[in-house]
């Protein structure tokens, strides 16, 4: 069971692949503002157990490859690091704040996608070949006795 995660009552390995814009894909995410950015989701990631595999900061986008436990949906992880990242940053840089006057420095949306080493096709396999009677049905119940 290598590179699995374990907490109290769970093994897993979930990896999810976020991608974020600015509002109006404006071009803000440059110097002291990407450096500031970039820590202010490593802080946040590390706040709520989640790792970072792989990062990169864009003038208008961000990505993310993250490793996180069972307990934290993608949309709570979204609504966590881009409500923080956002107030943070229009507080420390004046010119954000002027031209975000609306407070909302992240478009509305997110991109995210699952990421790891079992492919559908793995799983499905894996179910139809249960020991199952019927072997049409897509949900099946397997006796146990």
């Amino acid at each position: 069971m290598d590179g699995y995660k374990r907490n109290g009552h769970a093994v897993f390995d979930i990896k999810y692949y976020i991608i974020w814009v600015t509002k109006y894909r404006y071009k803000v995410l440059h110097g002291p503002i990407a450096w500031r950015v970039r820590e202010l989701i490593r802080q946040g990631c590390e706040a709520r157990g989640i790792t970072i595999l792989q990062g990169s900061v864009g003038k208008d986008h961000i990505h993310l490859l993250i490793s996180c436990p069972p307990s934290l949906a993608p949309s709570k992880i979204m609504q966590y690091l881009k409500g923080r990242s956002s107030r943070l940053l229009q507080d420390e840089f004046p010119e954000l704040k002027k031209r975000y006057w609306g407070q909302h420095l992240w478009a509305r949306g997110y991109f995210c996608a699952t990421v790891g080493n079992v492919s559908e096709e793995i799983i499905r396999n894996y179910i139809t070949n249960q020991l199952i009677e019927e072997r049409n049905d897509i949900y099946k119940i397997e006796d146990a006795f």
